[in-house]
């Protein structure tokens, strides 16, 4: 699965457990270059420092993905320090989990903000340019098995990462002639930060939560980066409007 050759631009990159720096990292070994965006500006810039203290090409750069203005800036400095765009993951996201009744007009809009419209902003700067560079592209827009299955309490999420899983379908149909490929990914319970604080506070429920898994086990954030760099790949090339779930078979139960 290699990428030489190729440029991507990896959304919510800061986290040194996350998923988008995993995916980062994973693509600049197989040979791309890596623009590395997050709100988090300083975290994103020690990541991408990470990656080029390994001698590989990677930078990185502040980014609110609920701005359209902010979009062109990081569309135009990618394309300005690497010369085009060729793989583009809307990682960032929130999760606002909270039941209905007590999930107010506020949260619903930043969760739909950030989690929905930022993945309709980011592949239609991405759009954009891969179709002036006429050479095709890959589009990988995360979604969750909340987008899936019914989680109680996680309305809002759910809304937003379902509607990312069936806009990601429309938007392969609108570009596939041109080789541009759209898919999602539905990572299931994987061990990121957000994990580790969780298990930390409260240890039995690492227990219990392995227990719903067929697998015995949460995922890895690498899991979800290997998914992500084929995605990305021409070992792919013939992969578009699809949906790959990540969970060591939770949502097939």
């Amino acid at each position: 699965m290699t990428l030489e050759g190729k440029v991507a631009l990896v959304t919510g990159a800061a986290s040194a457990a996350g998923l988008g720096f995993a995916s980062a990292r994973m693509m600049a070994r197989a040979g791309a270059q890596v623009m590395l965006t997050d709100i988090a500006a300083d975290a994103v810039l020690a990541r991408a420092a990470e990656l080029q203290g390994e001698g590989l090409k990677a930078e990185g750069m502040a980014h609110d993905v609920t701005s359209a203005t902010e979009w062109e800036a990081v569309l135009s400095a990618s394309v300005k320090a690497f010369g085009k765009i060729d793989i583009l993951v809307n990682n960032a996201g929130i999760a606002v989990l909270k039941w209905m009744d007590a999930l107010d007009v506020d949260d619903w809009q930043r969760q739909i903000d950030v989690n929905l419209t930022s993945v309709y902003l980011g592949c239609r700067v991405a759009l954009r340019q891969m179709r002036a560079q006429g050479t095709g592209g890959s589009i990988i827009n995360f979604s969750s098995v909340a987008g899936l299955v019914g989680i109680p309490g996680a309305a809002a999420y759910a809304a937003s990462k379902g509607g990312v899983r069936i806009m990601t379908k429309a938007i392969a149909m609108e570009c596939a002639k041109e080789n541009i490929r759209v898919n999602s990914v539905q990572p299931g319970v994987i061990w990121t930060d957000m994990q580790q604080v969780a298990i930390r506070d409260n240890p039995a429920q690492y227990d219990a939560i392995n227990a719903t898994i067929p697998m015995g086990r949460m995922g890895e954030p690498d899991d979800i980066a290997a998914m992500v760099t084929f995605l990305a790949s021409d070992a792919s090339k013939y992969v578009t409007g699809g949906e790959f779930t990540v969970d060591g078979g939770l949502t097939a139960q």
